[in-house]
């Protein structure tokens, strides 16, 4: 299934052994309350890595004091000192890439080389909101009478519960720790159970970096619900940010409003992937890689339902059959992979279920579609076409590397069923014409649109969605703003 391993057990030994293991509060790593541990496994093997901490309610709230402890101080440090830290983070992430690299692939699955391009994203987060973090304006005008003045100040929306999703074990932690530290804002993380290792290596960084004490806390827990709602509802603190399924994501803001939290949610996707009779095939078929197979298909931007025009669906089935096919699965760890397993049992047999479902519907298989029955949550790369409008693939995230080909005859056609979704994070579209590009990018009913391209995240943009993928946006210039508070002071003039 794969070629002779490029890391040897001596390296994935050492790295794991370099990572802590407890609960990271107060500036401190610290064993559950309880004792309890949770395991972190290989998906290439199933077998254990390693044990780590399982934190309890009380860990929990323990880990919220610390950072309601360290918010005063810590939100009036010089802006320039919080991006600093930032910056060295950044500088360490990037000397570390391989050590972090293989830890990632250990705990999650995903290739060498995706691991290495998830680390050089994820600290493009910090470098990116280390210079934000001198950038935080207000205002200061006459009011239209002239009889009085307005300040505006920006402020830190105040302690954060940041929850963060196993498919980007890093890039997602940085997305949104960047930008609260640059804001000022001390915080309670809890990473995925599935990969907390990544989160962990960056907690020692930021401590490395200079971060105080008690700004960062880490908990890893085997109960998410039982151990975030608590805090949640607590009151001390005042954000709350998820990213995750839609599902849950509901779940979580009815716990917000209870203390009418300040909430940003990047929620589920069901990415359309058109491609019009005038789009240039070489530059979709790349991008339909691109969008398909990063990460997979593990990605909430992953491309989830091809729209191909009539007339050119057979070359593009054929091209992307063929490139498919010719993708190299195995333990990420190996030397020329390109495609891991699934992050674990339920994920691979939630793709296997989608897939039965669309064949009993009449899709037909171009490749792929034989579930792997040997060690790890692998499934192979498949294509389907002829898929129907009813298939479940159609409505649900597959998450998973699976094509499924669905034709359309004008353009009307394809807007109407890319926009027939309860999602709307990101669309792609290929097409050679100007009007069109433009046109369809309008009318796509989604928080980012693929022109020409199968990617669009990037930490110098906005990524967010509508309807049920969210609300707020990470990353930009608009992302620290999700972290702060805009007030208003009114000032009595007497001048002339």
């Amino acid at each position: 299934m794969s070629n002779p391993p490029s890391t040897n057990g001596a390296d994935e030994a050492r790295v794991l052994d370099a990572v802590p293991t407890g609960l990271f509060i107060g500036g401190s790593w610290r064993p559950a309350a309880s004792g309890a541990t949770l395991a972190v496994d290989d998906p290439a093997t199933g077998k254990t890595l390693v044990e780590v901490s399982d934190a309890g309610v009380a860990d929990g709230m323990e880990a919220l004091s610390a950072a309601c402890a360290a918010q005063q101080s810590f939100a009036a440090m010089a802006p320039r000192e919080r991006g600093e830290i930032l910056r060295r983070a950044y500088d360490t992430i990037t000397d570390r890439v391989d050590d972090l690299a293989l830890l990632m692939t250990m705990e999650m699955g995903k290739p060498l080389a995706e691991s290495k391009g998830e680390i050089a994203y994820a600290a493009e987060f910090f470098r990116w909101f280390g210079e934000e973090a001198v950038r935080i304006d207000g205002g200061y005008a006459i009011a239209p009478a002239g009889t009085s003045r307005f300040m505006v100040l920006k402020q830190p929306v105040g302690v954060c519960l940041l929850i963060t999703p196993w498919n980007f074990p890093m890039a997602m932690g940085t997305r949104k720790i960047g930008p609260a530290i640059a804001a000022g804002c001390a915080m309670v993380v809890k990473p995925a159970q599935q990969t907390p290792l990544s989160m962990h290596a960056l907690a020692e960084i930021l401590a490395e970096s200079g971060l105080p004490d008690g700004v960062l806390n880490i908990v890893t827990t085997s109960d998410a619900g039982g151990v975030m709602e608590p805090l949640i509802r607590d009151g001390r603190a005042r954000k709350l940010s998820f990213t995750g399924s839609t599902p849950v994501g509901r779940k979580l803001l009815e716990q917000a409003s209870d203390k009418v939290l300040r909430t940003s949610m990047e929620l589920g996707g069901n990415a359309p992937f058109l491609v019009f009779d005038d789009a240039d095939l070489d530059k979709a078929v790349d991008g339909a890689m691109q969008a398909k197979m990063r990460n997979m298909g593990e990605a909430c931007t992953a491309a989830n339902r091809f729209l191909v025009h009539r007339s050119v669906a057979p070359a593009f089935a054929d091209r992307l059959t063929e490139r498919m096919g010719a993708l190299v699965v195995g333990r990420g760890t190996d030397e020329g992979v390109q495609v891991g397993p699934l992050v674990d049992a339920k994920g691979r047999d939630k793709v296997g279920t989608l897939v039965r479902d669309a064949l009993d519907k009449g899709a037909q298989v171009r490749i792929g579609a034989d579930p792997h029955d040997g060690a790890g949550y692998f499934y192979p790369p498949t294509v389907l076409t002829d898929v129907p409008l009813d298939a479940r693939l159609t409505r649900e995230e597959i998450f998973g590397p699976v094509a499924a080909i669905t034709m359309f005859d004008d353009e009307d056609e394809a807007v109407t069923a890319a926009n027939d979704t309860e999602f709307g994070l990101v669309s792609y579209l290929f097409t050679e014409n100007l009007t069109r590009a433009l046109r369809v990018s309008e009318r796509l009913e989604a928080g980012m649109v693929g022109l020409n391209t199968g990617l669009v995240s990037n930490p110098a943009a906005p990524f967010g969605g509508i309807k049920q993928s969210g609300l707020g946006r990470e990353g930009g210039s608009v992302g620290i703003d999700e972290f702060l508070e805009t007030k208003y002071v009114a000032i009595g003039y007497g001048g002339q």
